[in-house]
């Protein structure tokens, strides 16, 4: 028993440490060098509201050593431009102590695949007050910094005639269907993929401590350690938007770039190419992009609002297209044009929703390579009157380069 983290939490302070880390995340809105919209600030309380929702989910609900839980993100939480093609079954552990199984059945899901994580967090954690550290305290506490120790694509895992599998998560090397654990290891995540929600019969899965150890009541201790998570969880994600946006994406207007390093530093795997940007326009205007994409599994071309996530506008099959819905060119290259409104002008429309500016994204899942993407900026009622050829004379942006 940890005595002061029980004290902790029975004295009320580590309620109130995580009350005045919320209140910290809160303020980060302050110093972004551009001020943020009074309609992003909107988006911006209500992306809070959402991570908290997330925080509790994982790490309350979700972080019972004796009773591990594979379960879907939060309903509309989108972190790091999120995939609407995509689920992400979600497991918290303590550390890497323990054995897992995860059974299931595939469903007709082409692809899948499993990666296990981890982010700093100090032994200690329950017994000590992070708030008044600010974002400084994330150095040594973390649970938004993943880092992906090993992973599983389903083209490695045996399945039954009938799509049934088991996958062992462990230290010990397994001969097959293996996932790796390290001693370090806060985590499991599954992305799973659809190309037609609709069509598809989802995947199932359930994971279980191999050692299936009877259930406990919570203790003061566990939950002090939960409550300092979901405070850092909430100004983790606070301050990743902020950094991504103010050091990287903001430097480079309506460009793309791949960057394994950018994609790895939140839990990314490396069965993908993931580039992100950011893109700038006015509602009087649109952007036209244009990009042909390589043989992969799957893309996903989509927009975000400055806080990485999905407009409101995804859930009505808008604000981003893919390989299994999207109209291609003669040349087989994608022509997307964003805008508030449809021109009409033929490739496939993304409804930017009446936002000016936002991150977005292309997403190549088993990819050897990325393309060039262009885009140019025109006024929209000319791309309205003229067509495509209102693109003449005006210079293109381009970029789709490889970084690192």
């Amino acid at each position: 028993m940890n005595d002061s983290a029980r004290d902790r939490l029975t004295s009320g302070e580590a309620w109130d440490d995580f009350c005045e880390t919320l209140k910290t995340a809160g303020r980060i809105v302050n110093q972004f060098n551009d001020e943020p919209s009074d309609q992003e600030k909107a988006e911006w309380y209500r992306y809070l509201s959402r991570m908290v929702r997330n925080g509790f989910e994982r790490m309350v609900e979700n972080c019972e050593p004796e009773r591990p839980r594979l379960r879907d993100a939060p309903w509309r939480q989108s972190i790091n431009v999120q995939s609407p093609d995509q689920d992400h079954l979600m497991c918290e552990f303590v550390n890497g102590d323990h054995e897992y199984l995860i059974t299931g059945n595939r469903g007709t899901l082409p692809y899948f695949v499993m990666a296990t994580w981890t982010a700093p967090q100090p032994t200690d954690l329950a017994s000590r007050n992070w708030a008044k550290q600010g974002t400084d305290g994330l150095v040594e506490f973390d649970p938004t910094r993943l880092t992906t120790t090993s992973f599983l694509k389903s083209e490695d895992i045996d399945f039954d005639n009938e799509g049934n599998f088991e996958v062992i998560l462990s230290r010990t090397a397994q001969d097959r269907n293996w996932l790796r654990l390290d001693p370090s290891s806060t985590g499991v995540l599954v992305r799973t993929l659809y190309q037609d929600r609709e069509s598809a019969t989802p995947a199932s899965m359930r994971i279980e401590r191999i050692d299936h150890p009877r259930p406990k009541p919570i203790a003061p201790e566990e939950m002090s350690a939960n409550l300092a998570k979901a405070g850092q969880v909430v100004l983790g994600y606070a301050e990743l938007v902020r950094d991504w946006w103010e050091n990287n994406l903001s430097q480079r207007p309506n460009e793309i770039q791949f960057s394994e390093s950018t994609y790895l530093s939140n839990g990314g795997v490396l069965d993908r190419l993931h580039g992100f940007g950011a893109w700038q326009k006015k509602t009087s205007e649109a952007l036209v992009i244009r990009f042909t994409p390589p043989d992969c599994e799957h893309w996903t071309f989509q927009i975000c609002n400055r806080w990485q996530e999905n407009l409101d506008v995804y859930e009505d099959q808008q604000g981003y297209i893919t390989k299994f819905k999207s109209v291609l060119e003669p040349d087989g290259s994608i022509l997307a044009i964003l805008a508030d409104g449809d021109p009409r002008v033929g490739g496939n429309w993304i409804d930017s929703f009446e936002h000016e500016t936002g991150v977005f994204s292309l997403r190549l899942i088993q990819t050897l390579g990325g393309p060039q993407i262009t885009i140019w900026r025109v006024p929209l009622v000319e791309l309205e009157n003229k067509g495509l050829d209102s693109l003449h004379g005006v210079d293109p942006i381009l970029s789709g380069q490889l970084t690192d």
